[in-house]
């Protein structure tokens, strides 16, 4: 359970887990772990192991149909998703539940933006071979992939998903300024950054970064930023140059 203060409004994370003291883990740490500590952001964990079946608690079953490992039950799911709704806007737009799976749609800054401006999210974090389908589509869940790599459940998942959430979220950084300039804010990835000493080992700051024209300091950093994005990662580029009506393919001196 959330033992911080928050302040009236502030955003809040709830996560269905059967590892509670996952939690808060690296998020009660730096910045997010100030802001917690502040009450800028709540956090809550619900037990999923209470509301399983029997004298052992049994949350999961045999997959239907036959196959290795096990399913979370529809049933115990259901209760524990009632529970964390307890509080809660209906509407998914102000509250989404969250399921972190493989098949899921990919995370990117945009996802994250958009889920730092609702009012909170609660998160699944499934184990075993996933969750029954049944009480995701009764409960609208939608999915979400940090990648195309399994874990053995979702906790780290969780986690990742909210630190760069929470992070998006005024006053925590404490400066606006840096989620701006930084890589995905608008679609390329971030230009190198440096800093003292002037020259380390034979490798000197690029001189442009010392010459103190503003203007043209901002020109490389553009340029660089596109530089890098066309070159480690085209499916972004294509994705900007189209955005920009552009021509990913023109031979542009970056």
């Amino acid at each position: 359970m959330d033992h911080n203060p928050r302040l009236k409004g502030a955003w809040a994370a709830k996560i269905v887990t059967l590892l509670p003291d996952a939690f808060p883990g690296t998020l009660g740490l730096s910045l997010t772990g100030k802001a917690l500590d502040m009450g800028l952001w709540a956090l809550e964990t619900i037990d999923l192991r209470p509301f399983g079946e029997g004298k052992h608690r049994n949350v999961d079953d045999n997959p239907a149909g036959g196959g290795a490992g096990m399913v979370l039950r529809a049933d115990v799911v259901a209760k524990a998703l009632d529970q964390a709704a307890i509080g809660t806007p209906p509407d998914r737009a102000r509250w989404p539940v969250i399921y972190l799976s493989p098949r899921g749609k990919p995370f990117d800054q945009a996802t994250a933006r958009r889920l730092s401006q609702s009012d909170g999210i609660t998160l699944l974090c499934g184990r075993f071979e996933g969750v029954d389908e049944r009480v995701l589509e009764a409960y609208g869940v939608e999915e979400i992939s940090l990648g195309d790599f399994v874990l053995t459940g979702g906790e780290i998942a969780a986690q990742a998903l909210i630190d760069a959430t929470v992070r998006l979220i005024p006053r925590v950084l404490g400066n606006q300024a840096s989620t701006e300039e930084e890589s995905f804010s608008d679609g390329l990835l971030e230009h190198p950054q440096y800093t003292r000493p002037t020259v380390w080992e034979g490798r000197a700051i690029p001189e442009i970064l010392q010459s103190g024209h503003h203007g043209r300091i901002a020109d490389w950093r553009r340029a660089e930023a596109e530089r890098l994005t066309k070159e480690r990662r085209p499916d972004l580029w294509r994705a900007w140059c189209a955005q920009h009506s552009a021509d990913p393919d023109e031979d542009r001196e970056l």
